[in-house]
């Protein structure tokens, strides 16, 4: 766990420095675990997230945008009501847990001095956000509810008491000397980063790891003199927030951690922009799973049943291909029906469409008269002449919906909450998922919310995330002569640079756009073509987000996501 209670301590003073006596203007929750607190302090607007994420609960100033939803949810109208342009008197971390008191004073709506108390407790999956009555330690209400059949400790409930949750009795790591490290550690036992977790409060497996890679070959020198310096830097504030990478793997701490083994170190200003940067999508994309969860189980369903179907339409375009054989049977045995008796298996007759004067063998029905068996190879032959172009024609709809569906997959890896809800009535208007409220449907007519970026010069580019997007972005919003992009023949998004003549390093950047919106954002050297939008045509009957184009120009492109930050920035 990288937030760990070192790591809330530090958070703690970017807090206090940047929002001690500033004023809750506005109260937000744009999902369900999460408030957005919008706090005026030193002059300035700042954004506060409060998150009790199960994953990824966390304290920090945002710049992120967050979609608010038009309902706000009850917890958020409470916290209006009882924190909006109050005062923030001060902001502590309760011992070294990672939990973040905010300390609120104000006036109620009578006019009398009113004290609050806003907890956040991280503690993954029982991560929570309290707010209390401070006078009377009487919890108010809280995002998640636990009662006591849940916690028999304590009960986090309205009306309830507030109970801090139960100590863990470990000793703090900045009393510590040398003596009190050799004193509370057996280095005869082995798994000394262990010893420090269970032993130290605030530590993190992955910070007591760093301490024992920091002394080497561990022994009673080395590990006091790696515990103390760390601990000594943190005291100091020396920091230098790091997002570490590693063999695809993310890390983030108060500095770079040297035991992570990193090939690649990113270091930020604050706590608060690296945290924005390590949560970069994460967090959205988890959202996104849970509440596309069904609909991302009919799209992979509907994409097997599809590719089930040519496999077998296919078979059948293999029986069908035998018509000429059928035609050929019945004409042999109508020209020799005078040689045939019933009761044969086969007969072997002259192939008189040949010139070499070869036989064929024809295989017969014994309970069938000659004719009966002339007569049933023409009824083949003619099924098999009129599936041929059916067949072709049902395997050539069936790739149709499997490029959809792949088109759709790709869709919901990129898509935000927002998104989904507009994939999710597409399917109901393409008739994939039973309509249960045509009535609310058919008032939705607000345009598509599409996503803006910023090239280098100041240019804008549009994509668009889904095939409604995609299909206003091209077809209604774009101007003729605007350049549009597209990964060539893989699924992904429209992209439009607004612009008659971008520069090459603003076609470079919406191309970087188009390859990361797409299926192949983990790939290098991805293609992208780029055109005007007048040669993007969308053909008559066409599936949702589906144009043809032409007069384009191919670049290749590695997707960068740093890019595509600096470009949403």
């Amino acid at each position: 766990m990288s937030f760990d209670g070192l790591f809330t301590r530090a958070m703690v003073k970017e807090l206090t420095d940047s929002l001690k006596g500033g004023r809750i203007n506005k109260i937000h929750q744009p999902y369900k675990n999460e408030i957005i607190l919008i706090v005026r302090a030193n002059g300035k607007n700042q954004k506060v997230l409060l998150s009790a994420h199960p994953a990824h609960a966390r304290v920090h100033i945002s710049q992120a945008e967050y979609e608010n939803p038009s309902l706000p949810p009850m917890f958020c109208m409470l916290l209006r009501k009882h924190l909006e342009g109050y005062i923030l008197e001060d902001i502590r971390q309760a011992g070294l847990d990672r939990m973040i008191i905010f300390d609120i004073k104000g006036r109620n709506e009578i006019g009398d001095t009113s004290y609050k108390q806003l907890i956040v407790e991280i503690m993954g999956r029982h991560s929570n956000i309290i707010l209390v009555d401070r006078t009377r330690n009487m919890i108010l209400d809280s995002i998640k509810h636990v009662s006591a059949a849940v916690n028999t400790y304590r009960t986090v409930l309205p009306g309830h008491e507030y109970i801090l949750p139960p100590e863990q009795d470990k000793a703090n790591p900045f009393e510590a000397d040398e003596q009190d490290l050799l004193r509370r550690l057996d280095f005869n036992a082995g798994r000394l980063d262990k010893q420090l977790v269970s032993q130290y409060a605030g530590l993190s497996p992955l910070v007591a790891k760093e301490i024992t890679f920091q002394a080497g070959l561990v022994n009673r020198t080395t590990l006091p003199k790696a515990f103390l310096a760390l601990i000594e830097r943190i005291k100091r504030h020396d920091y230098s927030p790091s997002i570490m990478e590693s063999n695809d793997k993310e890390n983030f701490y108060l500095f770079p951690l040297e035991s992570t083994n990193n090939h690649h170190v990113k270091s930020f200003n604050t706590l608060g922009e690296m945290l924005d940067r390590y949560y970069f999508g994460k967090a959205e994309r988890d959202r996104v799973k849970q509440q596309a969860n069904d609909i991302e189980r009919l799209i992979v369903n509907e994409k097997e049943k599809n590719e089930k179907k040519i496999t077998k339409l296919k078979e059948t375009l293999h029986e069908a291909n035998k018509a000429q054989q059928f035609q050929l049977f019945g004409e042999l045995l109508t020209a020799n029906l005078y040689a045939v008796q019933k009761g044969l298996k086969e007969i072997e007759v002259v192939n008189y469409y040949d010139e070499n004067g070869s036989t064929v063998t024809i295989p017969l029905d014994p309970l069938k008269t000659p004719s009966e068996n002339a007569q049933k190879y023409f009824t083949k032959y003619q099924k098999a002449k009129n599936a041929l172009e059916v067949v072709k024609e049902q395997i050539e709809k069936a790739f149709d919906e499997v490029r959809y569906f792949e088109a759709l997959i790709q869709q919901l890896e990129t898509a935000s909450p927002r998104d989904v809800a507009e994939i999710r009535d597409e399917l109901i208007e393409e008739g994939y998922i039973r309509n249960r409220q045509k009535k609310q449907l058919k008032k939705q007519t607000q345009k598509p919310i599409l996503d803006h970026f910023y090239a280098s010069d100041g240019t804008e580019i549009i994509i668009g995330k889904n095939n409604k997007q995609n299909d206003y972005l091209t077809n209604r919003l774009a101007a003729r002569d605007d350049i549009w992009l597209h990964t060539k023949d893989i699924p992904g998004s429209h992209v439009v640079i607004r612009s008659k003549n971008p520069t090459e390093e603003t076609i470079y950047e919406a191309a970087v756009l188009a390859a990361f919106y797409s299926k192949a954002r983990n790939s290098s050297s991805v293609p992208v073509d780029f055109t005007r939008v007048r040669h993007v045509k969308k053909p008559a009957g066409a599936k949702p987000g589906f144009v043809i184009y032409d007069n384009q120009q191919t670049v290749y492109i590695t997707p960068d996501e740093e890019t595509v930050i600096k470009l949403k920035k």
